[in-house]
């Protein structure tokens, strides 16, 4: 059997902050939602792209977090011990 999931990445951007989110969907995907910020030093040149990929990669490492936390709970529901799972 072949599974798809997809992370859909949506930007949120003021003079000084990027916000991104990251939600996961797909058949069996767990619905998760990561979320991520990167602040722009006010002494720094505004550069919209350097904003974006902090959020984006503060956002997925909160999704992935996530899926360790909740694939951990699915091996415990198993074995009934605790799950030492890491990335």
């Amino acid at each position: 059997m072949q599974n798809h999931w997809i992370v859909d990445l949506t930007f949120d951007e003021d003079e000084s902050r990027t916000t991104c989110t990251a939600a996961l969907s797909g058949f069996s995907a767990p619905g998760a939602r990561g979320t991520g910020t990167a602040r722009r030093n006010p002494a720094d040149e505004a550069d919209s792209t350097v904003g974006e990929e902090l959020a984006a990669a503060r956002a997925c490492d909160d999704l992935a977090r996530q899926l360790i936390g909740h694939a951990a709970r699915g091996v415990e529901s198993h074995t009934h011990t605790p799950a030492q799972l890491s990335f």
